[in-house]
């Protein structure tokens, strides 16, 4: 995985956007739409927010290295499965990410953008 282009992807989609979050959201409810009543009690968006935090700390923490971020992907699987978030559909929020930044971006997403966060979600994929 190509840690730069995820870093710049981070930095342009910031430049673009000063809070994707809702962007992010949106997409992963058009991806999974039963998941918004998930979130029905988070009324002011702070669980929403949190989520959001820990994803792009992941994601950081996975490009610089950090073997804690396994962990922390690893019991955040098997946690949100209790929350009705079935195993399979975990990364989705991972993907919302990758596709919330690549309609950012829009022709500044290149085929190498693509790869490095195909090959930055196949590594998130296959952390159990």
């Amino acid at each position: 995985m190509d840690a730069g282009l995820i870093l710049d992807t981070l930095e342009r989609a910031s430049e673009r956007c000063a809070d994707p979050a809702p962007l992010i959201y949106r997409r992963l409810f058009e991806l999974r739409p039963e998941f918004e009543s998930l979130f029905v009690m988070d009324t002011d968006g702070g669980v929403r927010g949190s989520m959001l935090t820990t994803c792009f700390n992941c994601i950081l923490g996975l490009i610089e290295g950090s073997a804690t971020q396994h962990v922390i992907i690893s019991s955040s699987r098997f946690s949100h499965d209790g929350y009705g978030v079935p195993v399979q559909d975990f990364d989705l929020m991972f993907i919302a990410i990758r596709d919330t930044f690549c309609s950012l971006l829009g022709p500044d997403w290149t085929p190498e953008t693509d790869a490095a966060w195909t090959d930055l979600l196949t590594g998130i994929a296959s952390i159990e």
